[in-house]
C-alpha cells in the first residue's frame, strides 16, 4: 500500500480522520452516532433543512435514537450537521445513506444515488474514499456511482480516490442487535480500499466482513432480504390456505418451531413493509432481465406478499357481513400504521395501503399510533391524517378495530373487552378462537 492509500490509512489508524455521512434517516443517523461515540469527528449532511435544524438543537426525530446522545456529542465538538454540501471537501471518508425506492412501475429508482454522486463529484479530492450503503442491485457501485464521480471530478477511482460498498443492516426496534453489534460486510474496488474502508468501520462496528468486490457486497444484502421475502410469502400463502381449513397458523408455527434443527420461524402479516423487504427483490429481478433471465421464484413471492392487503380486506368484509354490516359506511379504527411493532417507521407500511383501500370502499377510517402522530408527505401515498386518541370508553363506537401493527403499548386485554369486532392481522390474539366479534386476517 502506497501513496494516497497509505496517507489515508495512517490517518485512520491514528484516528485523525473525519467522516461525512449523507442522509440522516433510519440508517445514517444511528451510524453517525456510533462513530461519534468512538470520538471520531463526523459531519452529518442532509438536504432536509428541517432535519438539520432539529439535529442542531439536539432533537431526534427517530424513536430509537435518543436526543441526549445527539446533544452530548454536539457539546463535545466532534459532531456537526449541515445542508452545505461544499463541506464534503473537508472530510476524509464520505458515506452515502440515501433511499433507493421503486418507481411506480416497480423498477429501481436510483435518482437519489445519482444526484448524491453528482454533488460529491463537485468537491471530490484526491485521498478521499466514498462508501455507498444504500441497498441496490449488483453492479451499481461500479456501473453507476464510479462513472459519475470520475466524470464530475476528473479523478480516477482506485488511483486518486477510493470506493466501496457496505450494505446497511439496520433493523429498527430490535433489542438484541444494534448498529454496533451487527457485522458489516465491505467490498471495495480493490483489496487495499476494502482494508482501508474496514479500518474506518472498525471504530463504529464490532466486526467487519471483507468480501472480494462491491458486487458481492451488493448481492449479499439482496440475498438476506430475498430470503426473508420468500419465507414470509410462504407463511402468508399458508395462512390463507389454513384459514380455509380452519387451522390456526400461529399454533402451527409455534409447534414447528420446537424442532431444534432445519426450521426457522417466519410469521404472516397484512403485507410487507419497511424500506428493504418489499423493495430489494425487485432490484434483482430488474437486473436479471439484462441477462435474459426471469427470477420466477422471487417474483412469485413478491406477488403473494403484495396481495395480502386484498386478503385482509376480504376478511374485513366477511367479519362485517357476519355482523349484518357493509364495508361502505362502516366506522373502522386502525391500530398501528408503522410497518412493524414498536417503531416509528411507516415506509411501505401495509397499514397505509389498507387505509387507502378502506377509504376507497367507502369506510370511515381513523387510526391510532402513538409512535406516528401524523401521516403525510409520503412518496407513495397521498394520505393526510392525524392519529386519534385511543379512548376505551368510545371504542365501542367503532364497527371494527383492525390491528395492523402490534405495538406493545396497546392495552390488548381492554381492547378485547371493549371492541365490538376485531380483525387481527398480527397474531396478537393467536391463542383465542375465532368467533363472534373476532377474526384473523
Amino acid at each position: 500500500m502506497e501513496g494516497i492509500k497509505q496517507v489515508l490509512k495512517d490517518k485512520i489508524d491514528s484516528k485523525s480522520f473525519s467522516i461525512g455521512i449523507i442522509g440522516l434517516g433510519y440508517v445514517g443517523l444511528p451510524l453517525l452516532l456510533e462513530f461519534t461515540r468512538a470520538d471520531v469527528d463526523v459531519v452529518g449532511f442532509d438536504i432536509d433543512e428541517k432535519k438539520i435544524e432539529k439535529l442542531r438543537r439536539g432533537e431526534s426525530y427517530i424513536l430509537h435514537v435518543e436526543s441526549k446522545e445527539i446533544e452530548k456529542h454536539i457539546s463535545k465538538g466532534n459532531l456537526y450537521f449541515t445542508s452545505d454540501f461544499s463541506m464534503l471537501n473537508r472530510v476524509d471518508v464520505i458515506i452515502i445513506c440515501v433511499p433507493t425506492p421503486l418507481t411506480r412501475y416497480r423498477e429501481p429508482d436510483l435518482s437519489f444515488i445519482e444526484n448524491t454522486a453528482k454533488t460529491i463529484s463537485q468537491t471530490l479530492r484526491k485521498g478521499q474514499v466514498v462508501v455507498l450503503e444504500s441497498t441496490t442491485y449488483p453492479g451499481t457501485t461500479e456501473e453507476l456511482l464510479i462513472p459519475i464521480l470520475e466524470e464530475g471530478s476528473n479523478l480516477k477511482a482506485g488511483t486518486d480516490f477510493g470506493v466501496a460498498f457496505s450494505p446497511e443492516r439496520e433493523d429498527p426496534g430490535r433489542k438484541d442487535y444494534k448498529t454496533r453489534t451487527i457485522p458489516k460486510v465491505i467490498g471495495g474496488i480493490d483489496k487495499d480500499w476494502t482494508e482501508i474502508t474496514a479500518g474506518v468501520y472498525k471504530y463504529a462496528i464490532q466486526e467487519t466482513v471483507q468480501v472480494s468486490s462491491p458486487r458481492v457486497a451488493e448481492m449479499t444484502k439482496l440475498l438476506e432480504n430475498i430470503y426473508r421475502c420468500v419465507n414470509i410469502a410462504l407463511v402468508n400463502e399458508l395462512k390463507v390456505l389454513l384459514d380455509k381449513m380452519d387451522i390456526n397458523i400461529w399454533e402451527v408455527i409455534k409447534a414447528a418451531n420446537t424442532k431444534p434443527f432445519g426450521f426457522s420461524p417466519f410469521y404472516p402479516g397484512p403485507g410487507l413493509g419497511g424500506h428493504c423487504i418489499p423493495i430489494d427483490p425487485f432490484y434483482l429481478t430488474w437486473k436479471a432481465r439484462e441477462y435474459r433471465l426471469n427470477t420466477r421464484f422471487i417474483e412469485l413471492a413478491g406477488e403473494i406478499n403484495t396481495s395480502m392487503p386484498d386478503y385482509v380486506i376480504r376478511r374485513i368484509i366477511k367479519a362485517l357481513s357476519e355482523q349484518g354490516k357493509a364495508l361502505k359506511g362502516a366506522k373502522i379504527l386502525v391500530l398501528g400504521v408503522a410497518y412493524k411493532k414498536d417503531i416509528d417507521d411507516m415506509r411501505e407500511s401495509p397499514a397505509l395501503t389498507l387505509i387507502e383501500m378502506l377509504i376507497k370502499e367507502g369506510a370511515e377510517v381513523s387510526y391510532h399510533d402513538p409512535h406516528i402522530p401524523r401521516i403525510g408527505g409520503l412518496r407513495s401515498h397521498t394520505l393526510e391524517m392525524d392519529s386519534v386518541e385511543l379512548d376505551m370508553d368510545k371504542l365501542g363506537e367503532y364497527d371494527l378495530v383492525l390491528i395492523a401493527a402490534d405495538h406493545n403499548v396497546f392495552p390488548y386485554n381492554e381492547i378485547w373487552d371493549r371492541a365490538k369486532l376485531i380483525v387481527d392481522t398480527r397474531g396478537v390474539y393467536q391463542d383465542r378462537d375465532e368467533g363472534e366479534g373476532f377474526i384473523r386476517a
